[in-house]
């Protein structure tokens, strides 16, 4: 196999050009190239003047050797694909919670024989997008069927990125089997893949398909209630459904409740499990046009998909800020999964078609700013959202601020160039009022210096809509080799565990906990 590197385009090609391209760069005939892959594509977009799609390729060649040795061309093997370990038939695992890190962990179990019992409070991905339509569009929240609980996970109803910064066998495998499941097959190659929450929906379904052809018992609307420890080691679990409680004795559970569980984690405390307290990001989204992001981020280039940025500023105190989960073409979304708070969060469909880009800007706190107790962040969290909540109205409408008027302190009357899109609706305000001042402060200070790097972040019309407030989780379920520590049979992870930061990273940590208990 030979590698083609560093092949830059200033249009997206398809293979059949790519083909005559490749055959040219290595001295051959087209019909010498047997088969040809994108390995990878980015975008270059440094220098605005030109702005090109970058490529690196993987081409077939009946006689490698022959080819002469070329700048950018190397040989190369394609790596050993993934296997999970065979585990004993003994096991009756059961996994709680249905985000990424339960999915790939019941899926891996299930495809080597294993039938996992799976507990999710939440409903089945065709409901819950019935229960939250509802919720965006009248304020009636479903505290078991939102954004946080359900099918899937809270990442469903996001942008669906899988972008991840850990290097491990295994995120090969979770992305072949994302896109055996439906995914589109641009997410092997790009270089900031992402799936879209309208076909993330359809691939989860087709996951949970497999799931059930395969003898998994998947139980909707039923959540974890307490577990039974005898002897330092998991006996059974109790389960909540319907109003009524039973029990499922196992000694193997697969911990992946997501970060917005806290009753479960106030459960687990009290039943002696290990928790820590962690540091984690609270803020606000900002809504920018999105022609206004793609002006900044490309000049005046058109044919490139919609633009994103990625910022960080350090501040003299040590925090740090920093933009999370952008959304291009996107909307800013209600994910409130409490009665009495707001909670914020982004999303898009794969096209990244809508009016507006928007992105979580976030200031880091610590134990230091909300206690020591492992659920101290927890009570820091409602807090926010329950300030935001009383400044919204007390209908799930959310608080808003210009920019231009945040970084001046005065209270906003309405919209300028960028309309909000959070549903239910924004209810403009002084977010200096609603926030800490610290989180204010902090947020003030960032916001000239992203504008420094892009453009658009200088415009004064740009929205701000509070609060961000669950972009991780603030508790860690104290493991080690994956189980708990001084409790045999709990492998807690994903997000909601505090072992993760995307989809990819808790599929990826699902599967390890899977090969845990299959040693």
């Amino acid at each position: 196999m030979l590698k083609l590197s560093n092949i830059r385009l200033t249009e997206k090609t398809d293979i059949p050009a790519l083909r005559k391209i490749a055959a040219g760069i290595l001295g051959v005939a087209e019909a010498e190239i047997g088969n040809l892959s994108i390995q990878k594509l980015s975008i270059d977009a440094r220098k605005k003047s030109r702005v090109e799609f970058v490529y690196t390729l993987i081409a077939e060649v009946a006689d490698e050797w022959a080819v002469k040795s070329k700048p950018n061309v190397s040989r190369c093997a394609m790596p050993e694909p993934y296997k999970f370990p065979q585990p004993p038939n003994t096991i009756k695992p059961v996994i709680v919670g249905t985000g990424p890190a339960g999915l790939f962990a019941a899926l891996c179990l299930a495809e080597a024989g294993i039938k996992c019992v799976i507990l999710e409070r939440g409903k089945p991905v065709e409901e819950r997008v019935r229960d939250i339509s509802r919720f965006w569009s009248t304020g009636a929240l479903d505290p078991e069927s939102n954004v946080q609980f359900g099918e899937g996970g809270a990442g469903t109803f996001s942008d669906g990125k899988l972008t991840t910064g850990i290097s491990d066998p295994r995120v090969r495998y979770v992305f072949d089997k994302l896109a055996e499941f439906g995914a589109p097959d641009e997410i092997l190659y790009m270089a900031k893949p992402h799936i879209g929450t309208d076909k993330l929906r359809d691939v989860v379904t087709r996951i949970r398909e497999r799931l059930i052809a395969l003898g998994c018992d998947i139980r909707f609307g039923h959540r974890l209630a307490d577990i039974e420890i005898s002897n330092a080691q998991l006996r059974s679990v109790t389960v909540e459904a319907a109003g009524a409680r039973y029990s499922i004795e196992t000694d193997k559970l697969i911990l992946a409740p997501g970060n917005s569980a806290r009753d479960t984690f106030e459960m687990l405390h009290g039943s002696g499990v290990l928790l820590s307290p962690k540091n984690f990001s609270v803020g606000v989204r900002i809504e920018h046009l999105q022609r206004e992001i793609d002006k900044s981020q490309y000049g005046n280039p058109t044919g490139f998909p919609a633009s994103d940025y990625k910022l960080v500023t350090h501040l003299p105190d040590g925090r740090s800020v920093y933009t999370f989960c952008v959304c291009p073409g996107g909307y800013v979304v209600a994910s409130s999964s409490e009665s009495s708070g707001v909670v914020t969060n982004g999303m898009s469909e794969f096209l990244r078609d809508g009016a507006n880009c928007n992105g979580a800007i976030l200031a880091t706190v610590t134990p230091e700013d909300f206690g020591h107790n492992p659920l101290a962040g927890i009570e820091f969290q409602r807090r926010l959202e329950h300030a935001a909540f009383i400044a919204g109205g007390e209908n799930f409408h959310a608080p808003a601020q210009l920019a231009g008027d945040f970084l001046r302190s005065v209270p906003s009357v309405g919209a300028g160039s960028v309309h909000p899109t959070y549903r239910p609706g924004v209810k403009f305000c002084n977010l200096w009022d609603v926030l800490p001042a610290f989180i204010c402060q902090a947020i003030a200070e960032a916001i000239p210096d992203f504008a420094k790097r892009v453009a658009a972040f200088g415009d004064l019309d740009a929205v701000l809509t509070a609060v961000e407030s669950r972009s991780s989780c603030p508790v860690r379920i104290e493991r080690e080799n994956y189980e708990t520590i001084g409790i045999r049979g709990i492998f807690p992870c994903g997000e909601g565990a505090g072992y993760a930061g995307g989809i990819i990273s808790a599929a990826v940590d699902g599967v390890r906990c899977a090969e845990a208990i299959s040693v």
